[in-house]
């Protein structure tokens, strides 16, 4: 089986979601595993790509691709997908994934499976298990064409290294920027920060702080553990802190390793974004907050008192490690 992996990158930087995307593609099949890398990226970096599974990198560089666009990078990775004769093309689910993948099933002819969180059964026909309904339910669902599209989950598959020797070869879709109906104006990221949504670690508050004055502590505690920090959609709304923290329905959906809520209440729009967490703490003064029935450990009391006291020992039982 051909499977063909969209290699997403910031910067020329290649994001953990493309390790665990080419992982996957490697234990689905001990085929042919080809990468479409798009945009300016040191050869060093694309030839480290199989380390974890990839035998050959189609590298699209031109300088109309040095922006993300949709439209433009859907037809490059099934211009690469047709190169390579790829039965299956993954692509990780995350926000870049969401415009592409839809828009490559279609330049494909391909049936597609989106928020994926399982390898595929081929033992009667081609089935995979997807997310549904916010992280509330599973379906699995059989894809009958010829060619398959599936859009994985980040933080949901292990990353696995390989010492496959990776070749690196030039490739152009004989596209031009006029290709595309729409233009991007400017992209904003944020920067100096673990992103969300590839975070194993994040700690999160809600109107319980009281006020920005006091995020000090919220972040003190995310630094001593390496974490990102998230918030709820009321303290993004009250602009306490930035969109690009709100986690929920109408926010970031999450799924680290360890999600600490401070002072969130856990409305059904919250849980939704973060349920998928492998463990979930849950901190808050009023011992009938909705969140401690989803969470897998609760403590009732101040965040005010509680915070210094979990710091300090996070911070004491790192000094024990060292």
């Amino acid at each position: 089986m051909n499977i063909l992996v969209f290699a997403e990158n910031q910067d020329g930087n290649f994001k953990k979601a493309v390790f665990e995307a080419i992982s996957y593609a490697s234990q689905m099949s001990a085929g042919q595993i080809s990468v479409v890398s798009i945009g300016k990226v040191d050869e060093a970096k694309l030839v480290a790509l199989g380390n974890y599974g990839a035998h050959k990198v189609f590298n699209y560089n031109q300088d109309y691709l040095m922006n993300f666009n949709g439209e433009l990078y859907s037809k490059v990775i099934a211009h690469a997908a047709k190169s390579c004769n790829a039965e299956v093309v993954v692509i990780s689910n995350t926000y870049s994934g969401k415009m592409v993948a839809p828009r490559v099933a279609a330049q494909l002819n391909a049936g597609i499976a989106a928020g994926v969180i399982s390898l595929p059964d081929t033992q009667a026909g081609f089935k995979v298990r997807r997310s549904v309904f916010s992280g509330k339910a599973f379906a699995d669902v059989a894809i009958n064409t010829s060619i398959k599209v599936l859009a994985i989950t980040p933080n949901s598959f292990t990353i696995i290294e390989s010492s496959n020797t990776c070749a690196v070869e030039l490739a152009d879709a004989g596209l031009s920027a006029d290709d595309a109906k729409t233009k991007s104006i400017e992209i904003a990221r944020a920067s100096g920060k673990i992103p969300l949504t590839e975070a194993e670690l994040v700690v999160s508050a809600g109107r319980g702080m009281k006020g920005p004055e006091n995020w000090n502590l919220v972040e003190e505690l995310a630094d001593t553990l390496g974490a990102a920090t998230a918030c709820s959609k009321p303290v993004s709304d009250m602009h306490w802190r930035p969109h690009s923290e709100h986690v929920g329905q109408t926010g970031i959906t999450i799924k680290p390793n360890l999600y600490i809520a401070i002072g969130i209440s856990g409305a059904i729009q919250h849980l939704a974004g973060v349920s998928s967490s492998k463990v979930i703490v849950a901190i808050n003064k009023d011992p009938e907050a909705p969140f401690f029935k989803a969470a897998d450990y609760g403590i009732v009391g101040d965040a005010f008192e509680i915070l210094p006291k979990i710091t300090a020992a996070a911070k004491a039982f790192k000094a024990q490690q060292a």
